[in-house]
């Protein structure tokens, strides 16, 4: 996605199903306010809410704090650029794009059918 670096010196991520803020901030090496400020800029990036207005983040969550973290501090961009290059990433794919890729496949598995009826 990304190029990840400086993410190879932060802590692996468990494998639990929520985290909460403290957690996110010492597995990305970034202060809880930081992370709530980044909650504000980066529509992207929105734990659940619960009881007390507790934030709560997702495996999903963790990793899209590291690629923001990736963004702004080891690549040099301003907030504006890396919330920019984070939608032009996320976006859906256009129905053209989904048919290339589909009609690739089925060329694949055309080529692979063919393959395995000659042997």
């Amino acid at each position: 996605m990304f190029d990840a670096t400086h993410n190879d010196e932060l802590p692996a991520i468990p494998g639990k199903r929520y985290f909460t803020i403290g957690e996110v901030s010492e597995l990305c090496a970034v202060k809880p306010h930081v992370l709530r400020y980044w909650e504000q800029e980066f529509s992207q990036l929105s734990p659940v809410k619960r009881r007390g207005n507790r934030r709560y983040y997702q495996r999903e969550d963790v990793e899209l704090v590291r690629t923001i973290r990736s963004l702004l501090y080891a690549q040099g961009y301003t907030i504006g650029g890396a919330r920019q290059r984070l939608s032009n990433e996320r976006r859906d794919p256009t129905p053209v794009e989904v048919q290339a890729a589909i009609r690739e496949s089925l060329s694949d598995l055309e080529k692979a059918r063919t393959l395995l009826s000659s042997v």
